[in-house]
C-alpha cells in the first residue's frame, strides 16, 4: 500500500470503533495489508497524545513539572514513540501471542498493537488522577488486548484473561511505584531549586557589597 491509498479521513473513525466497538473492529479487522496505514495511525495517534500531554502540562495537571519548551517537545516527540512503540510493543506481544497459541504472523500482532493506540489520549486524560488512574489504565489496556487476543488470535478468552491479567497486576505494580518516586522526587528538586536560587542570590550581594568597598577605598 502507497501513502496515495490511505484514507486518512476514515482514520477518525477507525479510532472511535477501535474504542467503542473493539469486538466488532477486531473481528473484522484484516490482518494484511502492510504495516503503513497502521503506522500512520499510531503516528497520529502519538501526535494527539502529544498535545494532550502539552495541555495538561500547560495547566499544570501533571505531577511531572516541565517547562514551556520542554511541553512543545512531547508533541514533537510523542508521534516518534508512538511509532517506534509499536513496532517494539508489537514484538513483545507477538511472542506472548505465540506461546499462547496464536498461528497468526507478526504483520498481524502490528496491525493489532497500532490500532490500540486509538487508546493513547485517552489514558493520557485518564492519568491526571494520582495512582487510581494508572490502575485504571492498565484495566483498560489488558481489556482491549483481552478482545484483541480472542477475535484475531483465537485465544481462549479465559486463557487471554488470565495471562495478560497478571501481566497487567505486575506493570500495575511498577507503574504505582515509578508514580510514588516521581511525585515524592520533584518537591524535593524544587527545594533544591530554591536553595540553589537562594545560595546564587547571596552570592550576587555579597559580590556587589564587595565592588562597592573596593570602589570606596579607591
Amino acid at each position: 500500500m502507497e501513502a496515495k491509498d490511505i484514507n486518512f479521513a476514515a482514520m477518525p473513525q477507525i479510532a472511535v470503533n477501535v474504542v467503542t466497538k473493539p469486538a466488532e473492529f477486531f473481528k473484522k479487522m484484516p490482518k494484511t495489508g502492510g504495516f503503513l496505514e497502521p503506522l500512520i495511525f499510531a503516528a497520529i495517534m502519538g501526535f494527539i497524545t502529544g498535545i494532550i500531554h502539552f495541555i495538561i502540562n500547560i495547566l499544570g495537571l501533571s505531577y511531572i513539572e516541565r517547562e514551556f519548551m520542554g511541553s512543545v517537545g512531547l508533541v514533537i516527540f510523542l508521534p516518534l514513540a508512538a511509532v517506534v512503540g509499536s513496532f517494539v510493543g508489537a514484538a513483545i506481544i507477538y511472542v506472548i501471542w505465540k506461546l499462547m497459541g496464536s498461528e497468526e504472523n507478526y504483520e498481524t500482532s502490528y496491525r493489532c498493537a497500532a490500532y490500540l493506540m486509538a487508546l493513547a489520549p485517552i489514558v493520557a486524560i485518564i492519568g491526571i488522577i494520582p495512582y487510581v488512574g494508572g490502575l485504571i489504565n492498565m484495566a483498560i489496556y489488558v481489556y482491549y488486548i483481552v478482545i484483541a487476543s480472542t477475535q484475531v488470535h483465537n485465544i481462549a478468552s479465559q486463557k487471554a484473561w488470565l495471562v495478560f491479567g497478571i501481566i497487567g497486576a505486575i506493570f500495575a505494580l511498577i507503574g504505582i511505584t515509578a508514580e510514588y518516586k516521581a511525585r515524592n522526587m520533584f518537591p524535593t528538586a524544587e527545594q533544591y531549586r530554591r536553595t540553589a536560587d537562594e545560595i546564587n542570590k547571596q552570592y550576587q550581594q555579597h559580590l556587589e557589597e564587595a565592588r562597592k568597598e573596593a570602589a570606596r577605598n579607591r
